[in-house]
């Protein structure tokens, strides 16, 4: 009796274990009924007609990643490089996720492989590396509207390497490194240009600079020789008027004949010390008879200008 007792109050509570069930947070449930879909349940506390009700299917609400496999891919220009990504998605329908397709993560494995082969050969081998964020978007938009009926939203897509073939990294290296000597040879002959500017520019400013110099210094000792001339001219008029002042006032003629008169045998003196030959004047009679002359004339003008004052 006991035992029968026992056997009752178990099958009472696996009973009632079917008839209430807890979807946690992070899930979603379909209800099937009689094998019929019956609904979807949330999250919560649910009752279940035992026997015929069931949950048939229960679904990761949460954002969901997904490894895509490296996979061999043809760019435009016949490059093969290696390519492999990750898939963001998230369950948003658990009935077509459930009924839409059979396993939608091999599914989305498979689509997103041809998806990326498809626009991976629509680009040459540098559009791949300097548009990435493109060919991500393409891609999450192709593979978002293949999946629709999946229920499921494609959320983003990362390519996470490209890798091209040994052959081709190898081309690639020496292509940059030509590149890089290219750009130092640019950069190295702008130099080289600046450089010469700017001793040209440095040689025509110290030529300029000299020029000015010298200019300065041409007017300056012009100005200094046309001082100086102006004061000499101005010291001989000087002398020349004082001199003409000299000969007006009383004996002044006479000195200026006896000045000349000294001058001359001065001179002459001069020229009997520095010759090699002794020179005696021919008509020394007639230059005593001139130098008498004169005198006398000398003598004689004094009084007539005495006479005429």
């Amino acid at each position: 009796m006991e035992s029968f007792i026992t056997l009752g109050a178990l099958a009472l509570f696996i009973l009632l274990l079917r008839m209430f069930r807890v979807i946690p947070m992070r899930a979603l449930a379909t209800k099937e009924r009689l094998g019929a879909f019956k609904g979807v349940l949330k999250p919560g506390f649910h009752f279940i007609v035992p026997f015929i009700d069931r949950i048939s299917y229960i679904h990761d609400s949460r954002e969901q990643v997904i490894d895509i496999p490296k996979q061999r891919c043809i760019t435009r220009d016949n490059v093969e490089i290696d390519v492999d990504g990750i898939v963001y998605l998230k369950v948003t329908d658990a009935q077509k996720a459930s009924y839409g397709i059979g396993n939608y993560h091999a599914a989305v494995i498979s689509l997103a492989q041809t998806t990326m082969r498809s626009e991976i050969g629509k680009l040459n081998l540098d559009d791949t590396f300097r548009e990435r964020d493109k060919v991500n978007e393409k891609i999450v938009h192709e593979i978002d509207k293949a999946s629709e009926p999946w229920g499921i939203k494609f959320i983003r897509y990362e390519i996470r390497s490209l890798d091209p073939s040994a052959n081709m990294l190898n081309t690639m290296e020496k292509q940059m490194e030509a590149e890089r000597q290219k750009r130092a040879d640019i950069t190295f002959a702008q130099g080289e240009k600046q450089a010469r500017i700017n001793v040209s520019e440095g040689e025509k400013q110290a030529a300029i600079n000299l020029s000015e110099g010298e200019k300065q210094k041409r007017i300056n000792e012009a100005e200094g020789r046309s001082r100086e001339i102006t004061l000499v001219a101005d010291a001989s008029a000087m002398g020349l008027r004082r001199i003409a002042e000299a000969i007006q006032k009383p004996g002044g003629e006479s000195a200026v004949k006896m000045r000349i008169v000294e001058q001359f045998l001065e001179e002459f003196g001069k020229v009997l010390s520095h010759a090699k030959i002794s020179v005696v004047p021919g008509k020394i009679a007639e230059l005593q008879s001139y130098f008498q002359g004169l005198s006398t004339l000398t003598s004689h003008e004094a009084p007539l200008k005495k006479a005429e004052k």
